[in-house]
């Protein structure tokens, strides 16, 4: 089976739906959404009907967590919060009693989901670091063979074996018996790492291969939607630098 797995959308829908015709053109057998629907962006509804239509599992994410009311975010900073209250209220009703029913984590057999870290998935913890990653080691013999992850916006994974963490550098690897996987899977709405493309991740569970997939979108038109509504111009500036 083909899994396709994606991450902070960010109420984003043009790459929304450039990366679901991709997944759709991969032939992907089930699709697996790790959170953050919403937030930053101007599209939410847009992004949560087509999330709710296509994905097999979604999670909660910090953003939804904030809108749904499941978490407190008045120490997030000033633009980030307007855009989470400006989100709350535009939600249409069906698309907030949906965010406020989905989980934390999911487990599939030796898969694992989490939008955060698994270690704490409440906590919205991140880890794009060794150090971040090494904190799993007390815990290694419960996690999945690989737990897929969000977050960070960006694309990282950690081999985890015998106390000790290892990068995982490749854009494609295989689940070798006896490690454990974290792996972040980037950012379809919102990517952080210098590349403005977005990002998703297949995994084969026969063949235990990871592959992360980069898609073009209009930017244009998704930055430009965030500055008629008057959101924090950063939101969409940031789009184009993939930052």
């Amino acid at each position: 089976m083909r899994i396709g797995i994606f991450s902070d959308v960010h109420s984003n829908i043009e790459a929304l739906t450039a990366v679901r015709e991709e997944l759709e053109a991969l032939g992907c057998d089930r699709l697996i959404c790790l959170g953050d629907v919403v937030g930053y962006g101007a599209s939410p509804n847009e992004c949560a009907r087509q999330i709710r239509e296509m994905a097999a599992v979604t999670l909660l994410g910090n953003h939804d967590a904030a809108v749904a009311g499941k978490m407190d975010y008045s120490f997030y900073y000033e633009a980030a919060r307007h855009a989470l209250d400006w989100t709350a209220e535009k939600l249409e009703p069906e698309n907030l009693a949906w965010l406020q029913g989905l989980p934390y984590v999911h487990r599939e057999g030796e898969v694992g989901f989490c939008h955060g870290s698994p270690l704490e998935p409440e906590a919205y913890e991140y880890i794009f670091a060794e150090h971040q990653a090494r904190e799993l080691l007390p815990v290694i013999d419960e996690l999945a063979d690989i737990t897929f992850i969000g977050h960070s916006h960006l694309c990282k994974a950690f081999a985890l074996r015998d106390g000790e963490v290892h990068d995982v550098i490749a854009q494609r690897f295989t689940v070798r018996e006896g490690y454990r996987y974290i792996c972040s899977v980037g950012s379809v709405g919102q990517p952080r790492d210098y590349d403005n493309r977005s990002c998703f991740v297949t995994y084969d569970t026969e063949k235990r291969l990871v592959q992360y997939h980069r898609v073009e979108y209009d930017i244009d038109a998704a930055a430009q939607r965030i500055f008629d509504e008057g959101l924090a111009a950063n939101f969409g500036k940031r789009l184009f630098l993939g930052v």
